[in-house]
C-alpha cells in the first residue's frame, strides 16, 4: 500500500489520475481548516471596506495631523450584500460571519442549490453574473479545475459595482490577474482583499502588493498554530489509516480504496 497526504485541502498541482492509475492514496485535510480559513476570508472583507491597512501606514507615516475627511472614508460591511462564488464548506462558514455577525443579505453561486442554508442564512442562489452585479462584497471560494481557471476576468469585473469589494482565498488562477490589476487601477471596481496569486511568492514586479486599494497576505488562509497542528494530525492520521488497510479520513481518489 502506498499513500500520499498532503497538509492542505486544494491538490490541484498533484496528478491525481497519474496516482490512481498506479494505486497510490492521495489524501488531503478539509474540515480542519474551513473555519480559520474562513477568518482570514472575512478579515479581507473588514480590512478591504475599512481600508485598514492603508490608513495604518498613513498614521505610521505620520501623516494624521487633522481629522479625517471623505477622501479617507472607507465602506460599511453589515447590512450590505455579500457574493460568494463557491459555496462548499469554506463559502458557508464565511456566509455565516455575514449574515448572522454582520446582518448581510447572501447570495451564492457555482454551487448545488442549498434549501438548508437557505433557510439557515436567507441566502439566495443565483447565476455568476447576476451575483456580480447585485454583490457589495464578491468572495471566491471554489477549488482550482480547468473549468474555474480565469472564471472572474475583465467581463465579470465590468459586471460588478463601482463600489465592489472582490475578495479572493481560493487560488490565484481562478482569477485573470492582469484584468483584476486593470479593474483596480481604472475605478471598475473599489479594492481587492486577496490570500492568494498567480504565482506564490508574488514576483517583486507585481504592482498588486503597492496598490493602495489591495490588501495582500502571504497565502496565510490557513496560517496558525492550531489549525497547522491539526492539519497535520489529520496527514498522520490518514497516512496510519491507509498503512493499516482502513479508508483514510480524507481520501481524494476513492478509486484506490475500492
Amino acid at each position: 500500500m502506498e499513500v500520499i497526504a498532503t497538509v492542505s485541502v486544494g491538490y490541484d498541482n498533484i496528478p491525481v489520475d497519474e496516482l490512481t492509475k498506479r494505486g497510490i492514496m492521495l489524501c488531503n485535510t478539509p474540515d480542519v481548516l474551513t473555519e480559520t480559513t474562513a477568518d482570514t476570508g472575512f478579515a479581507l472583507i473588514m480590512t478591504a471596506a475599512r481600508r485598514v491597512v492603508e490608513l495604518a501606514e498613513w498614521v505610521k507615516a505620520g501623516h494624521w495631523q487633522a481629522s479625517l475627511g471623505p477622501a479617507l472614508f472607507g465602506s460599511d460591511v453589515h447590512g450590505k450584500t455579500l457574493g460568494m462564488v463557491g459555496f462548499g464548506r469554506i463559502g458557508q462558514a464565511v456566509a455565516r460571519r455575514g449574515a448572522l455577525g454582520f446582518g448581510m443579505q447572501v447570495l451564492y453561486s457555482n454551487a448545488s442549490p442549498k434549501p438548508d442554508l437557505e433557510s439557515e442564512l436567507g441566502a439566495q442562489r443565483r447565476e455568476l453574473n447576476e451575483l456580480l452585479a447585485e454583490a457589495d462584497f464578491v468572495c471566491v471560494t471554489v477549488p482550482l479545475t480547468a473549468e474555474t481557471e480565469h472564471l472572474i476576468g475583465a467581463q465579470q469585473f465590468a459586471l460588478m459595482k463601482p463600489s465592489g469589494i472582490f475578495i479572493n482565498i481560493a487560488r490565484g488562477k481562478v482569477v485573470d490577474e492582469s484584468a483584476l490589476i486593470q479593474a483596480l487601477e481604472n475605478g471598475v471596481i473599489q479594492a481587492a482583499g486577496l490570500d492568494v496569486f498567480a504565482q506564490e511568492p508574488l514576483a517583486a514586479s507585481s504592482p498588486l502588493p503597492k496598490m493602495s486599494n489591495v490588501v495582500a497576505l502571504p497565502h496565510i488562509g490557513s496560517a496558525t498554530h492550531e489549525t497547522r497542528d491539526a492539519m497535520a494530525q489529520r496527514a498522520v492520521d490518514n497516512i496510519r489509516l491507509a498503512l493499516q488497510g482502513e479508508r483514510p479520513i480524507s481520501l481524494v481518489n476513492e478509486e484506490t480504496y475500492r
